[in-house]
């Protein structure tokens, strides 16, 4: 098939959880079909990234998505106005809707027209949305619960403006996904939650996110192993609330117990509030960005997922299962992954709890082994991208099938709803 992938970020390299996700289904679709990647760029840094991928692609063209203070106030003005979802206005984009009319036209005449147009997480169906091609939705998570938990955390104006983002998303997201041809989800928890807010019930296959559990070797650790590891990207709102959470009423608890401990926070972009942490803390380290992961996890006895809000599946989990890391998480933080609480990682809500799982694996580090090799082998069953993606396929399948059987001129009119609605 001739495919038409958009995406919202780089897929390459797979280092944060929507970029793992996509990198590994983009390896499988390129060695089964004929994939063009259309995708936003945000520096010099992510056209090189873009670049990498002509490799496995047929073709790659990149949209620039500019971001500013001044660009999110005018966004704001914008929803408050159409009643679309901010994060939506936010990344709308004249110059991807050109793009890819110019592509959608340029195939047509070439003679190889697009089969199918794949848009990658809720942001892009817009992009997708007025092609008169079969639309298929790859929803990472039920976007509007994430707002819903985060408002739950939150007060004041904050508060207000996160149960209005959620409102805006169930109706938006709940009637993209009842028009699209075809939507997927990754776990069987965000598909409920998708089924709720659709004004009509449809199948929404669950293809869950996969990591590339094989090739991924577990990393010793050393035997004294006495440090605390967050692996995530340290910009996204309900990751910094989770770390934020774990620094300031959980990680007191643990140090009482184990004074010596360390808390490292990896992960890109981390906020003031999150740099902050360490200022007034010293065994607290922020390190950003970091290019290979495995000298923290050598160190240290656990990584936490310390998660109060969020959706679709923690890829942070997937590979610290693979790499051969115990994992303490929440029961928000796991959901969606096939793991069971106690034998393949250990789970805990509350900050007491929580200290008392990493305690045990700071001073059982014989426990600890015991937990993280069960949960590799629960990684290399379940969530291996060579087993997981083919799923896929059968999707393509029937979209396109569906499109053959629905007559030219239902099809016509159809699109031209899609334009003018």
């Amino acid at each position: 098939m001739n495919i038409l992938l958009l995406t919202q970020v780089v897929p390459y390299p797979p280092d944060s959880g929507p970029k793992v996700k996509t990198y590994y289904l983009l390896r499988h679709l390129a060695a089964q079909h004929r994939v063009t990647l259309v995708t936003f760029t945000r520096n010099a840094q992510e056209e090189a990234d873009a670049n990498a991928l002509r490799s496995i692609c047929a073709a790659v063209h990149t949209v620039n998505l500019k971001r500013s203070r001044l660009r999110d106030a005018a966004a704001l003005l914008s929803s408050l106005t159409t009643r679309r979802p901010f994060i939506i206005e936010r990344d709308d984009s004249m110059a991807m809707h050109q793009l890819l009319r110019r592509l959608e036209a340029e195939a047509a005449t070439a003679g190889q027209p697009f089969d199918l147009v794949h848009a990658d997480q809720l942001n892009m169906a817009q992009f997708a949305e007025p092609l008169s091609l079969p639309r298929l939705l790859d929803q990472h998570n039920a976007v509007w619960t994430i707002l819903e938990r985060l408002a739950e955390q939150s007060s004041g104006p904050k508060s207000w403006f996160l149960q209005r983002e959620k409102r805006l998303l169930q109706r938006y997201e709940g009637r993209v996904c009842a028009e699209f041809e075809a939507v997927t989800a990754v776990s069987e928890e965000d598909r409920q939650a998708l089924l709720q807010v659709m004004p009509s019930q449809r199948d929404i296959p669950v293809i869950p996110i996969a990591v590339d559990a094989e090739q991924e070797q577990p990393i010793p650790r050393e035997p004294s192993a006495q440090s605390i590891l967050s692996l995530a990207t340290m910009m996204w709102p309900p990751n910094v609330d989770g770390v934020c959470w774990f620094a300031r009423q959980i990680y007191p608890l643990v140090r009482r117990v184990v004074p010596d401990t360390h808390f490292y926070v990896c992960g890109q972009r981390p906020t003031a509030e999150v740099r902050a942490l360490s200022a007034s803390d010293s065994s607290i380290e922020v390190t950003g960005y970091v290019d290979d992961p495995r000298p923290y996890i050598a160190r240290s006895a656990c990584l936490v997922v310390p998660l109060r809000s969020g959706g679709g599946m923690r890829v942070k989990i997937l590979e610290a299962l693979a790499r051969g890391i115990p994992v303490v998480s929440t029961t928000i933080g796991c959901e969606g992954i096939d793991v069971t609480p106690g034998q393949h990682l250990l789970v805990a809500d509350t900050p007491s709890d929580f200290a008392d799982a990493v305690t045990l694996l700071l001073c059982d580090p014989e426990f600890g082994a015991a937990l993280a090799a069960a949960g590799r082998q629960r990684i290399l069953e379940r969530y291996d991208w060579r087993a997981v993606c083919p799923a896929m396929d059968g999707v393509y399948a029937r979209i396109v099938g569906s499109h053959a059987e629905t007559p030219a001129q239902e099809r016509t009119q159809s699109t031209s709803l899609r334009m003018t609605g």
